[in-house]
């Protein structure tokens, strides 16, 4: 009868060349409880707990229908004409795509670098703490869809049945972060600078998109500069699907995906290349 080491030590070589996903469907016990484990703690300590993954979209929401929707009155012509609410959801649906993918990035720096006490077990699969920073990310972005959800339906007392696309269309941004992070991670082991440009790449990130503004008021010339920014084509993915009942560019999607696809198997080959170094890094 085989050990538990022994399956995990046949698994975690299985894995080391295999596909992107392999690591997931592999081990998907195993990312579970540390996701878990990640998201619990996150909250440990604070009186609200976990409450607090609900209060701050929340607030983040309320604070910008008040500021941009009633204060700055920024409109667009979103939706005949536009209104405060309308540009309330606006914004917020860009802010939430923005808020996981800069998640992610903040995290890869220590995803590796900061789990030392995993990098010394042989038998430990590395490449599954990727999967759980971008899980841990994607259980705040969950609820602050299903929060945005709640005020469209408050607000326009109707949702789109297209929302049920929201889902396809976030999945290749997964895929591309894990591509991203494990590139990032790996290299952080030894370059330690990447936690300190994390900060400023996000921000340039936030700016450099249309989560304050639709792309259509850049001035064409311009605008590719714009969709380079890898959470510009899932933003308006969403406000497709979710704001305007519009299934999504699935032609646009196919060729995001792919691109998604090549990163992220090019990172994982990175990754796998770097590891056996980071033991005596670390």
């Amino acid at each position: 009868m085989n050990q538990p080491g022994n399956e995990l030590s046949h698994s975690a070589s299985t894995t080391h060349n295999a596909s992107v996903l392999a690591s997931l469907v592999l081990h998907r016990d195993l990312i579970y409880q540390l996701t878990r484990r990640a998201i619990v703690g996150r909250y440990r300590g604070s009186i609200a707990g976990v409450a607090w993954s609900l209060v701050i979209p929340i607030t983040m929401l309320v604070v910008y229908t008040f500021v941009f929707g009633f204060v700055f009155k920024m409109r667009f012509n979103l939706d005949n004409g536009g209104s405060n609410l309308t540009f309330a959801a606006f914004l917020f649906s860009g802010i939430v795509v923005h808020g996981f993918f800069a998640e992610c990035l903040n995290r890869a720096p220590g995803v590796i670098a900061n789990n030392s006490q995993y990098v010394k077990k042989i038998v430990f699969p590395l490449e599954c703490l990727v999967w759980v920073a971008i899980f841990t990310a994607l259980f705040q972005t969950t609820i602050s869809i299903t929060i945005l959800s709640l005020f469209l339906v408050i607000t326009r007392g109707v949702l789109h049945w297209t929302i049920l696309f929201a889902p396809i269309v976030l999945a290749p941004l997964l895929i591309l972060a894990a591509g991203v992070i494990w590139i990032i991670g790996a290299l952080s082991v030894y370059i330690r600078d990447f936690a300190q440009l994390m900060g400023v790449l996000t921000t340039l990130m936030l700016f450099l998109g249309p989560v304050f503004y639709p792309l259509h008021v850049i001035p064409e010339p311009i605008r590719y500069v714009f969709y380079l920014n890898p959470i510009s084509f899932v933003i308006e993915q969403m406000r497709r699907v979710m704001l305007d009942g519009i299934a999504p560019d699935w032609v646009g999607l196919v060729l995001y995906t792919l691109v998604a696809i090549l990163i992220a198997k090019a990172g994982l080959r990175l990754f796998n290349r770097m590891r056996n170094g980071f033991p005596d890094v670390l």
